[in-house]
């Protein structure tokens, strides 16, 4: 079966990282495309950043220079480094493996509060 399980969420002060991993079982991981959206309470789910099998990255114009997608295709782990939070950060930020199919991580919050 196909599991995507984030982790290293939490809560961070303004200013503050936190790097955020997912990994991913059941795919051919190097094949996929992998992102990283959020949901506010609220507002819609949000791409964040996005990798794909070449390695090529883009990101929402609200994190761009602030956050980094990489990933390890021998761990088949996909990561999100995240620099110089912000409260309008906080959010519910979920994995996302793309190919042939779409599969979803259950999610991690992640809370930035002064």
């Amino acid at each position: 079966q196909v599991q995507l399980v984030e982790s290293g969420g939490g809560l961070v002060q303004p200013g503050g990282s936190l790097r955020l991993s997912c990994a991913a079982s059941g795919i051919i991981f190097s094949t996929y495309s992998m992102g990283w959206y959020r949901q506010a309470p609220g507002k819609q789910r949000e791409l964040v950043a996005r990798i794909t099998s070449g390695r090529s990255t883009n990101y929402a114009d609200s994190v761009k220079g602030r956050f980094t997608i990489s990933r390890d295709n021998d761990k088949s782990t996909v990561y999100l480094q995240m620099n110089s939070l912000k409260v309008e950060d906080t959010a519910v930020y979920y994995c996302k493996a793309g190919s042939s199919a779409n599969y979803w991580g259950q999610g991690t919050q992640v809370t930035v509060y002064s």
